[in-house]
């Protein structure tokens, strides 16, 4: 079994590259997925047992609260990483309560979600470059203060803001999910399909068809090979992103292991 755990959630990448930068400082790490039901929940065996997750309309996304509650530590000692454009959200705070966390921290990278805002939006704002390299250098040190031990003697922020925003975002996702569209571009490649982590993409004649069971992680459109995916408007002009160390055959491993 391996001496660190890190749980990660990731939509365009950014927290998965995180989450691979931190593993590869501490070594002999397994990235447990939990884009879906994590391949295993019992991490009591390990030193450390790290989060590793995106900001979603101020919360945690899909169904990581859940996973995250199934969890065994043991007397491991925990930390936190959020991933975030605008602010870090309250996804941290619900994590702690779940397992009190000894670090915690926030890395801001660029936006996925691009039928409301263009990924180049965030704060600081940087380019995209910039940004990647900023978010590694924030990952390295994280990992110098897990190595080290380091503690954070306070909870994690919760502003009533974020609370409200994220308690909306699931009926928000159902309704935008109206909006999605396949343009001439698709080739019926299928991997939007595979790469949901909601399984609420299938093929019909070889052409995606989308439920309403989406949670905005936007993999489908951002990994798109052809870019034939659209959500509204906005997409159809705004530059697609996804972060450049990670492929979509990544996002569907549900282990990682790094040595």
């Amino acid at each position: 079994m391996s001496e660190n755990v890190i749980f990660c959630f990731s939509g365009s990448g950014n927290c998965l590259d995180i989450a691979r930068t931190i593993a590869k400082k501490l070594g002999d790490t397994d990235i447990v997925m939990m884009r879906r039901e994590p391949a295993y929940t019992d991490a009591s065996h390990a030193r450390r047992v790290g989060f590793v997750f995106p900001c979603y309309a101020g919360g945690l996304p899909g169904r990581v609260e859940e996973f995250v509650s199934q969890i065994k530590v043991g007397d491991a000692y925990t930390f936190g990483v959020v991933s975030y454009a605008g602010y870090p959200g309250v996804g941290l705070r619900h994590i702690d309560r779940i397992h009190p966390l000894a670090y915690w921290t926030g890395i801001s990278h660029q936006s996925a979600c691009i039928w409301l805002m263009p990924h180049t939006l965030m704060v600081p704002p940087l380019s995209p470059e910039r940004a990647q390299q900023r978010a590694t250098k924030l990952a390295e040190k994280a990992a110098a203060d897990i190595l080290a031990g380091k503690r954070v003697d306070k909870h994690p922020p919760e502003p009533a803001f974020n609370k409200l925003e994220s308690s909306v975002w699931p009926t928000l996702c159902k309704k935008k999910a109206k909006d999605f569209a396949v343009s001439y571009a698709c080739v019926s490649c299928g991997q939007c399909a595979r790469i949901c982590p909601q399984g609420n993409i299938r093929l019909v004649d070889k052409k995606p068809v989308f439920g309403d069971n989406c949670i905005g992680c936007l993999s489908c459109l951002q990994f798109c090979p052809q870019q034939a995916i659209n959500m509204g408007g906005p997409t159809l002009t705004r530059e697609r992103w996804h972060n450049v160390h990670v492929e979509a055959a990544d996002l569907m491993e549900k282990v990682i292991h790094i040595d």
